[in-house]
């Protein structure tokens, strides 16, 4: 059976299991730009020549998950065995990237729609373009993992979970973020909502903006990035993705679990 060729384009913020001590959600697209959710992945355990960055092209042996409802999620059959590929970089204005996430794509911009296709069980993947973004809400969190969560984690890590975590003496659980980032938009429906960011590239723009500064001066930063930068001067469309434990229970399931945020461009400079 030929390994399976994905393109990575999300990588959720690490969260504690039970099962596997850390997981990270990671999704992206097949060839025929279809989506596909490798779950779990157990990112951080991987060895250094494994470890897969956004838009680079893997290949793996995929099976579905048959634990996970959702249409897209499939598990790797070897974690020991993932060749990286070339990745697509941001050259041309991302002419690259948008060729085949939005050519390939349907790109969504009504949330009833999807929401509900999740419910019906036709995908828990999706790409959307909000029609205005209204602001980029902080709010604080706890600053620590739950403590049953980390002791079961903790206790993972010292048996070995079903991956080959052979680094296991030199792995540091991921601190857990002090605060919640969320968008709030509205959709093409006029419809406003609030979603959470699991992206890792929010959590670790707060950590490297929190070095040397206070925790107000870095989440003022993290705004700045999000609304001064991605709203103003980028084509912002978010990845959208369910989890699990709330795909067919919540009123909308979804979160945001990563953005894609080509450079605007307009009519003369694509005749250039």
């Amino acid at each position: 059976m030929p390994k399976e060729r994905v393109l990575i384009t999300v990588k959720t913020y690490p969260t504690l299991s039970k099962k596997y001590t850390e997981l990270v959600c990671t999704a992206g697209f097949r060839e025929d730009g279809s989506w596909i959710r490798i779950y779990p992945s157990p990112f951080r355990f991987l060895n250094d020549d494994q470890r897969y960055g956004k838009y680079q092209w893997i290949a793996l042996d995929l099976v579905k998950n048959k634990k996970d409802p959702r249409p897209e999620s499939f598990s790797p059959a070897n974690i020991d065995d993932i060749i990286l590929g070339d990745k697509i970089g941001t050259g041309q204005n991302w002419a690259h990237r948008k060729k085949f996430v939005l050519e390939s794509n349907t790109i969504h911009t009504n949330l009833e729609t999807i929401i509900s296709g999740a419910k019906a069980m036709k995908y828990s993947l999706a790409i959307f373009k909000p029609t205005k973004v209204l602001d980029l809400i902080v709010e604080n969190a706890e600053s620590q993992w739950e403590i049953s969560k980390l002791e079961a984690a903790k206790a993972a890590l010292d048996q070995g979970s079903l991956f080959d975590e052979s680094n296991n003496d030199d792995f540091k659980i991921m601190p857990k973020l002090p605060f919640k980032f969320s968008y709030k938009f509205i959709d093409d429906a006029g419809v406003e909502s609030t979603l959470m960011i699991e992206d890792w590239e929010i959590g670790q723009l707060f950590w490297n903006c929190l070095k040397g500064s206070t925790p107000e001066k870095a989440t003022q930063k993290v705004r700045e990035k999000y609304l001064n930068d991605f709203v103003k001067t980028k084509d912002l469309h978010f990845y959208l993705g369910t989890t699990r434990q709330w795909h067919s229970i919540a009123p909308n399931p979804y979160l945001i679990i990563g953005t894609f945020h080509p450079p605007k461009t307009d009519q003369l400079s694509l005749l250039l």
